[in-house]
């Protein structure tokens, strides 16, 4: 058994395809089939189940897969370990962000790193708060910069900061003037709301229950549109479709007037949401993941309370 023959069963139990396989470990199909043959006669099991379009994982191959990613992710552990008593900061840092973060702390934080660490450059990746976790727990990413409340995760975690929410609406819409609203105020108009997926849709739904219910007749919301991403929503915004609840750090200047809306405070207590950034306890960088909070809570980021950067 070799750490090869590891990596290659990996690859086809999350391709669920040998040519795809085989492409993303750089050899050749035939190679990739003959090793993983091997070593399933060395093993005398049947890994995968070979027929139809796509393979499938059998019940004690996705068992034995799931101990080869911890083999192979205690391997790197060691390469990285050997790279630290060089330079801790040496090398790239994969990092996934949320889609509803991204757009708004990755351009400061990209540039606070690359003048504080630019030995350290980043790849980044932005999805689902599932999706990332899954990249997490099988090593496709070192850390990851989302949104409490998470899933059960088993992993580390240190808080970077909380952010309030804000209400957009058009810029002539009679709440426009005032000086702030409530959730329950919400409950009579028009809402934009992301979908399904994204969890800043679930963090607008707890702290305004009255939108959960937009479905039944004659409950919560008179009308509720769903949208693929706060820019899409916040155009539809400005286009007079309704209003939508935004992330403070997405709004820049909350006095603007220029594109066609106008962004109205909570009152008391402020609903909001607190950023977190979690990483494998396994992953032995910490020095990088320090660095990423350090160069977050460096950001200029509007309204957000940011939290000491010390690691527990």
């Amino acid at each position: 058994m070799t750490l090869t023959e590891l990596k290659y069963i990996v690859a086809v139990a999350r391709a669920r395809h040998f040519g795809h396989a085989a492409e993303a470990c750089y050899v050749a199909q035939p190679t990739l089939s003959v090793a993983i043959k091997k070593l399933e006669d060395e093993l005398g099991v049947v890994l995968f189940e070979r027929g139809g379009a796509e393979i499938s994982v059998t019940p004690l191959g996705a068992q034995i897969i799931a101990q080869a990613e911890r083999v192979l992710e205690q391997t790197a552990a060691i390469k990285e370990l050997a790279k630290q008593n060089k330079d801790p900061l040496a090398g790239p840092l994969r990092l996934g962000v949320i889609y509803t973060i991204g757009p708004y702390l990755l351009p400061p934080l990209v540039k606070n790193l690359i003048e504080q660490v630019p030995q350290m450059p980043l790849i980044l990746q932005e999805n689902f708060t599932v999706r990332l976790l899954e990249l997490l727990r099988q090593g496709e990413l070192d850390a990851a910069i989302m949104a409490l409340p998470l899933p059960e995760h088993g992993m580390s975690m240190q808080t970077l900061y909380d952010e309030p929410f804000v209400v957009a609406v058009p810029q002539n819409h009679p709440w426009a003037k005032r000086k702030a609203v409530s959730a329950q105020d919400l409950k009579s108009e028009t809402m934009l709301l992301l979908g399904n997926g994204h969890c800043f849709r679930d963090q607008v739904l707890e702290v305004c229950p009255e939108m959960a219910r937009f479905s039944s007749p004659g409950n919560g919301m008179q009308r509720t549109f769903e949208g693929s991403s706060l820019e899409t929503i916040r155009h539809m915004v400005a286009s007079g479709i309704g209003l939508t609840v935004l992330p403070r750090a997405s709004v820049p200047d909350m006095q603007s007037r220029s594109n066609m809306l106008a962004f109205v405070p909570f009152e008391e207590p402020v609903p909001s949401r607190r950023v977190v950034i979690v990483w494998r306890k396994s992953f032995t960088r910490r020095a990088a993941i320090e660095a990423v909070c350090e160069a977050v809570a460096a950001c200029d980021l509007p309204g957000v309370e940011m939290f000491a950067q010390a690691l527990a």
